[in-house]
């Protein structure tokens, strides 16, 4: 084991916690990675340092941090999945006469990738290459909920973490996972004029083969319209993308 690189065993590490639904004890990273106790806890400790690993410290486990879930949404925000999402985007929009769009999580905020304007439409502020607070938007709710716990807690440990456009919208921790577990139930996110006044959206998170969740497609509509079927659409597309970068749709909302 001596021989084996520090980045090797760093990268088993951060494999094996990226396949588990939830954050795990020490003594399990140890055997699942066949590690000695104090090079395993040295490595955490390091990863840690570096935002790649959560300690939830009252339930000593330890699971996926931030950095680690930034490194993966890059991959989302590259070319192949933008090229992916064009002509699903495209058949959603004809579909339901409305804009749609695709963001990923960078950090607090959601990056718009894609953007697919229905005809006759106006322009929206989630435009390409603009960012918005992941916790006032359809899509960054979407990709929040299907986040642990502690990698919630971790980017929202703070009131300042919680911009406001206006006035409307989660304030604290305590709210904002209201409306996550609103979210799950309803196997879909929405939103209602927290970012834009007179419109509203609907998301669905895109999950990789871990069922991660590495972009979200939504629509946008004016509000207080309600489209028929637009979250079962959007749901779809959704599914589908997934399915094409090589993940596997949830089955439905999470108990």
């Amino acid at each position: 084991m001596s021989q084996v690189p520090a980045a090797t065993r760093a990268m088993r590490v951060l494999r094996f916690l990226a396949g588990q639904p939830d954050p795990v004890p020490l003594d399990r990273i140890m055997r699942a990675c066949e590690l000695p106790r104090s090079t395993t806890y040295h490595l955490l400790n390091a990863m840690i340092d570096e935002g790649f690993v959560v300690h939830v410290a009252d339930e000593h486990r330890y699971g996926l941090g931030l950095a680690a879930f930034e490194l993966g949404s890059g991959y989302a925000r590259q070319e192949p999945l933008q090229r992916l999402a064009r002509r699903p985007l495209a058949a959603l929009v004809d579909r339901t006469g409305h804009s749609a769009h695709l963001a990923v999580l960078h950090g607090r905020e959601v990056l718009y990738v894609v953007e697919e304007r229905a005809p006759g439409r106006p322009p929206l502020v989630t435009d390409v290459g603009v960012r918005l607070p992941a916790h006032l938007t359809a899509s960054g709710r979407a990709i929040l909920a299907d986040l642990s716990a502690p990698q919630v807690r971790a980017l929202y440990s703070q009131p300042s973490d919680f911009v406001d456009r206006h006035g409307v919208g989660p304030r604290t921790l305590s709210g904002l996972r209201r409306v996550l577990s609103d979210t799950r139930q309803r196997g879909h996110a929405t939103e209602h004029g927290e970012v834009t006044p007179g419109l509203a959206s609907v998301a669905a998170a895109v999950l990789d083969h871990n069922q991660h969740p590495v972009a979200a497609v939504a629509v946008t509509y004016p509000d207080p319209e309600d489209p028929p079927g637009l979250s079962e659409a959007v749901g779809a597309t959704a599914a589908a993308l997934t399915r094409r970068i090589g993940g596997r749709p949830a089955t439905g909302p999470p108990t």
